[in-house]
């Protein structure tokens, strides 16, 4: 049984308070650190000053891919680890990561053609060690991507690359690092960086409580390690420089639509006529997501981001560019989110889909910190950062590079009541907590959904849930993919979900205000534009 927030807090706060290793950022680059060091032994905690996954690595373009766009600017290294990395997670993790098939339109005298874009297929099949292009006639085409805009359309080259849940493949990762022994705490803020007077080396780290409007209790622990992977925030605790390197936030934002008013079975891509970068149309969670923009963000990164005006406009005119039969409008659109990519700049004049997405470590006396990078490769990236700080843990090991991530889900039998594909996602999803989600309420499934009223009942009690928008954007992602943030449900997710939370009637109206003010400044249409129906 997995301990409570509360527990957690209490064990901090009543046990040792000395850890071999500090990180700071519960996103997929925190955790996947957490998952390395404590898979390796060491005394290890993880602090989140928001929720897991709050910021970027619940708002990516769910891709767990190479990077075709980085093989072709000749970052092969990138493409290389994250192409093997996504064998590896789809082999370890099915259901949470699963291959999704890939189709890139030719049209005439349109770059890249398909001569081209198949040599470039054939060097990262390469590096992959598996086959998956093809090159399509518009026939195979269409018969992939009904709907498609057919005028000028020559071929196609289809590929294939891998679709997740960010934000469950954040919180397995962490889950899999508490069953080795770390303490993984949200809403606990790393308020100071402590240090030795005479040498400046780390010595420990003071936290603040952040679950309440009030300010929390303080706790201090003792570590000459701190690790701040907080991503697009990293500067605001590092004081060293890495050379002219500087952290670029670039926001990405993504339109959900309802599957049936586009309804595609692959991810459709097309450079868009703007800016002539490549924009996706692919299945997600029963909707299809249109994405990505990248453009540089300003707005103070403690406020959630939110596409603009501009933002739904490209994306919905490539929309109209791809399939020009399905007239899809801003009434169609379910949902939006917004991430904030940290990106490492070297302060060039550069757009922004041309900045390398490589990521960079800097050290400095104990303080190890880390941006950028993919999300593809997050275990690769906790592995270095380890190593980088091995000289401050005498006698440490990292374990094998060929240990696993993720532990295998239990050997149950499929309830009769739940379809084969949702099985596997389930799976997937938990691992080794699959029986207790299955024990933890009905196996019916939310609305026109695949998440099941068992799954909100066991995130609800077991993952930490501070604030109603942790359980229906994280955990869940029904505030997603249902129509005004599944606000219609909300009276039924009280009855299930309240007695779990212990909160009362009072709590539950404020989180309810909370959660549906949040879902409308910036999980739907920026104002002043016509509202989702």
């Amino acid at each position: 049984m997995p301990l409570t927030r509360e527990q957690k807090l209490d064990q901090l706060s009543r046990g040792s308070r000395d850890f071999d290793v500090v990180i700071i950022g519960g996103g997929i680059t925190g955790a996947g650190i957490a998952r390395e060091a404590a898979g390796s032994g060491l005394s290890t905690l993880l602090v989140e000053q928001r929720d897991f996954a709050w910021g970027t690595s619940s708002r990516s373009s769910k891709m767990v891919h190479g990077g075709l766009r980085y093989l072709a600017s000749r970052h092969f290294r990138l493409t290389r680890d994250a192409v093997r990395e996504r064998e590896r997670l789809m082999a370890e993790a099915p259901g949470l990561v699963d291959p999704l098939r890939f189709v890139m339109p030719h049209y005439r005298k349109q770059f890249p053609g398909p001569r081209l874009f198949q040599i470039l297929l054939r060097v990262y099949d390469r590096i992959a060690g598996t086959r998956s292009r093809q090159r399509l006639t518009t026939t195979e085409t269409l018969q992939w991507v009904p709907g498609l805009a057919t005028e000028n359309l020559t071929a196609a080259s289809g590929f294939t690359d891998a679709v997740t849940d960010d934000a469950r493949l954040v919180q397995r990762v962490i889950e899999e690092a508490e069953a080795d022994g770390a303490i993984c705490l949200n809403y606990l803020q790393a308020d100071t960086v402590l240090r030795n007077s005479e040498t400046a080396h780390v010595t420990g780290l003071r936290l603040l409580d952040t679950s309440t409007d009030s300010e929390g209790p303080e706790v201090t622990v003792n570590t000459p390690l701190v690790i701040n992977a907080t991503g697009a925030w990293a500067r605001q605790l590092q004081q060293a420089e890495a050379g002219n390197a500087r952290i670029r936030p670039l926001r990405g934002s993504h339109l959900v639509l309802p599957f049936r008013r586009l309804p595609v079975s692959c991810s459709v891509s097309l450079f868009h006529p703007q800016d002539r970068r490549p924009v996706f149309a692919f299945p997600w969670q029963g909707t299809t997501v249109l994405g990505t923009t990248d453009l540089d963000h300003s707005e103070n990164l403690s406020r959630e981001p939110a596409i603009t005006r501009n933002e739904v406009d490209y994306l919905l005119q490539i929309s109209a560019r791809l399939f020009p039969g399905s007239t899809v409008s801003e009434q169609d659109i379910i949902a939006t989110w917004a991430g904030v990519r940290p990106v490492v700049t070297e302060g060039k004049t550069r757009k922004p889909s041309q900045e390398n997405r490589e990521h960079v470590i800097w050290a400095d006396n104990g303080l190890i910190s880390i941006a950028g990078g993919k999300l593809t490769t997050f275990r690769l990236i906790a592995r270095e950062v380890l190593e980088r700080g091995q000289s401050l843990m005498p006698g440490f090991t990292l374990r094998s590079d060929s240990a696993p991530v993720f532990s295998p889900p239990p050997s149950l039998e499929r309830p009769a009541t739940i379809s084969h594909r949702n099985w596997l996602r389930l799976q997937g999803f938990y691992g080794p907590s699959l029986e207790g989600v299955l024990e933890a309420g009905a196996h019916e499934t939310i609305a026109a959904t695949d998440t099941l009223w068992a799954e909100l009942s066991w995130a609800g009690a077991n993952t930490g849930v501070v604030h109603l928008d942790d359980l229906m954007l994280r955990r869940t992602r029904l505030g997603l993919i249902l129509p005004r943030g599944g606000e219609e449900l909300l009276a039924e997710i009280r009855q299930v979900c309240q007695p779990l939370l212990e909160w009362d009637d009072a709590t539950w109206d404020r989180e309810q205000t909370r959660y549906l003010e949040i879902w409308k400044a910036c999980y739907s249409l920026p104002a002043g534009t016509g509202a989702p129906e």
